[in-house]
């Protein structure tokens, strides 16, 4: 199955670049129309700086932190450089790995903003990183980037190992059943695994997999015979429906797996649990949710699995 993609990789120079690289080269398909832009922002000196050096009695120190620029910028290229070897290495052609190195023009979220507005499939960062980046998850840059970037999808690339086998949480909004077909495009049909799950809060102690007819009766709840069955029929349909795409897009039928969980007390707790259960090292979650509450840029489960699942890598779809 041919691959298209066009990923906008952010790095640093940092060991982490190396991280994130090595996620890609083990994780992501290789094809003939998959691309990789290796893309660092060159902020300069710090404005701190930069006002110092307009001083007529700080003169001399202009050269001595041009040359600690220029020294900082050959190692950052001489780390891409690094990173892109190890992508070849991995199966990428020469043609299909980039290194883009920007120099700042606004700010460094800004001018990354601008950057994957040209055409990519998703853009891939750690959750930390060095200089200009080192707030990029945890800090303000971080909330601009996920805040700013709802066009396209984010992949923030965790401590866990890249297995191909992805937990994909899904409800009936919109965007989670974009997620679906996100994930069905990049990776179906090139031997991942892949486990459908959602999480319900309420109905007491819940947990079965659902059969296609909707036949496996559910455990005991306090609830009416009739308000189960619908619940039943409602999560039976869905996750119908996302195989059924799954299955277009390429998935083997057997590497397809189903799992409810109801009465718990968080969705991200749950998804999170399931993840680390079921040794996935990728969670797909789509950007809002079904209720009000996940009306917001990013919804509060997305926000939460993003937060709390330092471990993981996180596709925000």
């Amino acid at each position: 199955m041919t691959v298209d993609y066009r990923l906008l990789v952010l790095v640093d120079g940092s060991e982490r670049t190396i991280q994130t690289v090595n996620y890609l080269k083990e994780f992501m398909p290789v094809g003939e129309k998959a691309r990789i832009v290796l893309f660092h922002v060159l902020s300069g000196l710090p404005e701190e700086y930069r006002e110092m050096l307009q001083n007529p009695t700080c003169a001399k120190a202009e050269a001595v932190l041009k040359g600690q620029e220029l020294q900082e910028q050959r190692k950052v290229l001489e780390t891409l450089e690094q990173a892109k070897k190890i992508l070849i290495e991995g199966g990428f052609s020469e043609q299909s790995v980039e290194i883009k190195l920007h120099c700042r023009k606004k700010s460094v979220a800004q001018d990354i903003i601008e950057e994957a507005k040209k055409g990519y499939t998703a853009v891939v960062l750690r959750r930390r990183g060095l200089g200009a980046l080192k707030n990029m998850i945890l800090g303000s840059v971080a909330v601009k980037m996920l805040q700013s970037l709802d066009f396209i999808p984010i992949i923030l690339v965790g401590q866990a190992p890249p297995v191909k086998k992805i937990l994909l949480a899904v409800d009936a909004s919109p965007p989670s059943i974009k997620a679906v077909d996100f994930v069905g495009t990049l990776l179906g049909g090139h031997g991942y695994a892949v486990g459908i799950f959602h999480a319900i809060v309420g109905l007491g102690a819940i947990r079965f997999s659902p059969t296609e007819d909707g036949s496996q009766p559910l455990p005991e709840a306090e609830l009416p015979e009739s308000c189960i069955e619908a619940f039943q029929f409602k999560v039976v349909q869905l996750f119908r429906a996302v195989k059924a795409k799954l299955l277009e897009a390429g998935f083997a039928a057997d590497q397809i797996t189903k799992e409810v969980l109801s009465g718990v007390r968080s969705r991200p707790e749950a998804i999170l649990a399931e993840a680390e259960e079921g040794g996935y090292g990728s969670i797909v979650v789509g950007r809002r949710g079904l209720s009000r509450a996940d009306a917001f840029f990013m919804g509060r489960v997305s926000h939460a699995v993003v937060y709390e699942g330092k471990k993981f890598t996180v596709w925000v779809v």
